[in-house]
């Protein structure tokens, strides 16, 4: 019983590395024969497949939470499994579709498939600043109420939520989703709060009292319904909101009680 927890963390690192192997995929390539003698090539690229294997990677990272709970079977290979997976499936798996996407936003000019792959390889500091967050996250001891940084499966949820905007075209803001100075920018932006020592709200529920959670149910109630009327996009304006109420809510962890120590003269 202890270790079915781990099979669902191991689960985690199977969904990353699924969605590693099918964001590298670029599909059967078609070339169409003009008759002006030119040709057309088309990459139907399958990044959304990996970025549905991300959401699901972070379903079943909640899931062995709640089991690990209900089960009282956490423990510390548990714990550095939990990091190890999250690596796979929230660091480098979401490093991936941002190199993919750059990639993109290069072809469509012109020798834009020939790009240097320093050009590339910024997509990776995003990679480098889950490695850094989760490091961090293993050796502290105040994270239980709160985080301290962004954490990285919600980072990687709207990295993951960029290629499902651009398959369904929502609100046509695909052109901005592969635009290399948006890419550069919002990687720039999340790699910062996931390092950042500015605290951020747990979605864990202790209790059920409104005083106390007020910014968790907010943050599910208009969630849902962003979700209902903005459907993939809903997954970054949901990271703002996470972040406004992170901002104006208390988070603190609580302060703990001090050992007396009886000392003899």
């Amino acid at each position: 019983m202890k270790q079915i927890p781990n099979l669902f963390t191991l689960l985690n690192l199977v969904c990353g590395c699924i969605a590693i192997v099918l964001s590298l995929q670029t599909g059967e390539t078609i070339v169409y024969l003009e008759s002006t003698g030119s040709t057309q090539v088309m990459l139907p690229e399958k990044i959304w497949w990996g970025a549905l294997f991300i959401f699901a990677a972070a379903g079943i990272d909640f899931l062995d939470g709640f089991v690990a709970r209900l089960l009282k079977a956490s423990s510390e290979m548990g714990k550095e499994l939990d990091s190890l997976s999250d690596m796979v499936s929230f660091g480098v798996a979401p490093g991936v579709i941002l190199y993919q996407l750059l990639r993109l936003s290069y072809a469509q000019e012109e020798n834009g498939l020939d790009v240097s792959a320093a050009w590339l390889l910024p997509a990776f500091i995003f990679t480098c600043a889950v490695a850094w967050r989760l490091a961090k996250f293993n050796i502290s001891t105040n994270q239980k109420h709160g985080f301290i940084g962004v954490p990285s499966p919600a980072a990687a949820l709207v990295v993951a939520s960029l290629p499902l905007c651009l398959v369904y075209q929502t609100f046509g803001i695909e052109v901005w989703l592969i635009n290399r100075w948006v890419l550069y920018a919002l990687i720039a932006v999340l790699a910062f709060l996931m390092v950042t020592n500015r605290r951020f709200i747990a979605l864990k529920f202790d209790g059920f009292a409104m005083k106390d959670n007020w910014p968790k149910y907010l943050l599910v109630l208009i969630g849902a319904m962003l979700v209902l009327f903005m459907g993939w996009l809903a997954v970054p304006v949901i990271f703002i909101l996470y972040l406004v109420l992170s901002s104006v809510s208390k988070n603190e962890e609580p302060q703990r009680k001090k050992d007396v120590l009886d000392v003899t003269v």
